[in-house]
This record gives C-alpha cells, structure tokens and sequence, in this order.
C-alpha cells in the first residue's frame, strides 16, 4: 500500500534492523534498497566495515555522493535494480544485506514522479525513470489485462468496474496525469471521507506492476544464497502482504530442518546435502512500536523478517 512519510530521512524499524543484522568490525555489508541511506549510514555507524548500496533511482545519486564523501574508502554505490545487481557484486560475499521494500518519500513526495496522487502530476511510477510508464500501461492495455493487474497486485475487488471506466474515458481522452486517474477510480467505486482513499489500490496495483516489484525481489532472494558469507544475515522490511508472503514463504522453504542426534548434542542439518541453507531469525515478524508509528505514520505496515545463512556447520540448539 502506498505509505505516508512524516520526514523523509527517517529510516522504518532502524534500531531493529541493526539489533538483528548485527554489524561487525571487518565485515562488508549490502543495502539494497539505499533511498535515502538510513540503513546504510547506521551500518557504517555501527563498525568499521565496508558497505555497497544499490539503488535503481537515479534521484538518489545525489545522497549516494555525500555519504562517499562522509566515509572515505568504505562506501561503493551502484545504480541499477537489486535484482539485477549481481554481475555488478562479482564475487563479494556479504555479511549482511538489507532491504527495504517501502516506496521511499522521495518518490511519494515528487508530484513529477506519478507515484502518489496527493500530488497531481505525470502518471508515470518509474522508479529507474526508464521503461514503460504507467501512462502506458493504462492507455495500451486492453480492459482484461488492466483487471488482472489491479486485482492481482492491489486487491481490488472493483478491478473489472474500474478497467471498463479506464477504457471508456481513455477513448474520449488519454489518461495521462495523477488526478484524472485518481478521479476516475473515485467515481467508480466511492469515494469515502475519513477512510483510506479508493483510489489507492489502484495506485499501488499499478506501480508493482510498472516496477516488476514482486519479480525483482523473487529473483534477488532466489540468488541471495550465492552473496551471503556463511553466517552472514538477510535483513528485510516488507510494507505490505504481497511482498511479505514472498519474504515468507522464501525463509520457510530454505530454513534448515534441524535434527538432535541426542538429547545431549547440539542441533545439526538433517542432512549434510540438504538445500535448506537458511536459519530463521525472527520467529514472527518484527513491527513497529506505536510509538514509532506515531513519529513516523509510513512504518504503520511494516514487518522486518531476518534469516543467516548456514553452511552445515553444527550450532547451538
């Protein structure tokens, strides 16, 4: 769900994250998903260590910049999807890796950047600034496709009345900006004062798909085993169910099934070969406190789910 920012520089569940990533002197550390460089500024905060952060927003260079020039020698930056970072890494093992998948508010807060309809702008929802915008999705689409995509990625239960009313008004006129869209969800299904907007699962179902969210982070997490040093850590803040049930799921598969040879022996794999690599951290997901929801309304949703990856190793039960 699109978020709401009190202040753009606050990082969610920052004091969380480093308790559960634990950075150490020596160790070279990955921020996926760099922003605004919360994460990234804490780690290198924390230790002595070495970090790369990758971020596919262009806008971010800028901060990306002055942390370098903050921390001399320690910090590489890379633009380019998380995703697709890996011919980028080479052969860097991480002790940690973070990555927070909420929309940052620079993108919320930029009315040219299309993403949140507080602000009329371009319906564009790029992150990269590159490739099919949202304008063009909803202007070429047929109403089948549009459906699929605002049910599937934004739970809409109007997605099939919403899709027909894109076609109608986009044959009078193309849909091109924030407002217009906005409206013609409203007019669909309601709007409703005082609750969450009408228009924003539409919003959100649009952007996931414009941006391959939930493609990216499959793919970053199905190749995550080959970047982790052996106990390093996978540190992740989801902002909503889609992205959460992935993250899941994904711990769940991997996690090692542990077996007692005897009551007295630690617990070790199962088996020596076994493909499950990863040790869950985080029983259930981390939330905010109310408190930090009342600082900072974006962390409302949020869930920090960690694991550390094993490599057949016994350790303690």
């Amino acid at each position: 769900m699109i978020q709401e920012s009190a202040s753009p520089h606050i990082a969610v569940l920052l004091n969380e994250v480093k308790e559960v990533l634990c950075p150490k002197d020596g160790g070279i550390y990955l921020d996926c998903t760099f922003g605004f460089g919360g994460y990234s500024r804490m780690i290198l905060d924390s230790c002595d260590c070495q970090l790369v952060a990758i971020d596919r927003d262009p806008n971010v260079i800028t901060h990306a910049n002055q942390l370098i020039n903050d921390y001399p020698g320690r910090v590489n930056f890379i633009q380019t999807g998380f995703a697709e970072s890996f011919s980028e890494l080479g052969s860097l093992k991480f002790d940690g890796i973070v990555m927070d998948l909420g929309v940052s508010s620079m993108q919320l807060d930029s009315g040219d950047r299309g993403f949140s309809f507080t602000h009329d702008g371009p319906l564009d929802m790029r992150m990269s600034g590159v490739g099919e915008s949202a304008a063009d999705f909803i202007n070429k689409a047929d109403e089948q496709e549009i459906a699929d995509v605002i049910y599937q990625y934004g739970d809409e239960p109007y997605s099939r009345r919403i899709a027909k009313k894109i076609i109608e008004h986009r044959r009078l006129e193309p849909i091109t900006n924030t407002a217009r869209f906005a409206h013609i969800v409203r007019s669909t299904i309601g709007f409703r004062k005082g609750k969450i907007d009408t228009a924003t699962k539409s919003f959100q179902a649009i952007r996931i798909y414009i941006n391959d969210e939930l493609g990216q982070l499959a793919r970053f997490l199905n190749n995550s085993k080959n970047i982790l040093a052996p106990n390093g850590r996978l540190v992740i803040v989801s902002f909503h169910s889609l992205e959460d049930r992935i993250v899941k799921n994904f711990f769940k598969v991997n996690s090692a099934k542990l077996v007692a040879r005897s009551k007295y022996a630690a617990k070790v794999l199962a088996e020596e070969n076994s493909k499950e690599w990863l040790k869950i951290l985080t029983k259930k997901p981390i939330c905010p406190s109310s408190r930090e929801v009342a600082l900072n309304p974006r962390a409302r949703s949020a869930k920090l789910r960690a694991g550390q990856k094993i490599d057949g190793t016994t350790y303690g039960s």
